[in-house]
């Protein structure tokens, strides 16, 4: 993992919008490659398993944007903490069409390693959140 003391310093601007978070563009961009996945799944999965991961995917993106469009900080958090259990539930689809043979062990490891990228991404914007929540007092 990359150092970002350095991001730390740097003067932070203002989020107008859910989909300026780095979390959630992250997420985005794991829903399109999860989508474009499941476009090879065999016919019979169209309606199982590639459909699970479509939704987990698009929960994942959905409840961040829900929780950024919330009034207090502790619904906003909670919110990222259904979208990290989406992102967990993907993992373990993820694991389901390797074991399915899907996907080769190469492109599993590279959507894991997506995965694992949004969690921490999503741990820090809850980290974030918490920060503002009890430096406001609420």
């Amino acid at each position: 993992m990359e150092n970002r003391k350095e991001d730390s310093a740097a003067p932070k601007k203002k989020v107008g919008d859910f989909t300026e978070l780095r979390t959630w563009q992250a997420a985005r961009k794991l829903r399109q490659e999860i989508y474009r996945l499941t476009k090879s799944f065999p016919e019979e999965e169209r309606f199982g398993l590639a459909a699970q991961m479509r939704r987990a995917a698009v929960s994942v993106t959905a409840n961040l944007a829900e929780g950024y469009g919330r009034f207090s900080y502790q619904e906003n958090m909670q919110f990222c903490r259904q979208s990290r259990g989406s992102v967990y539930e993907l993992r373990d689809h993820l694991t389901s069409v390797l074991d399915a043979g899907y996907v080769s062990r190469d492109q599993h490891k590279r959507f894991d390693s997506m995965a694992l990228d949004v969690v921490r991404l999503i741990n820090g914007y809850i980290r974030s959140t918490k920060k503002l929540k009890d430096a406001k007092g609420g």
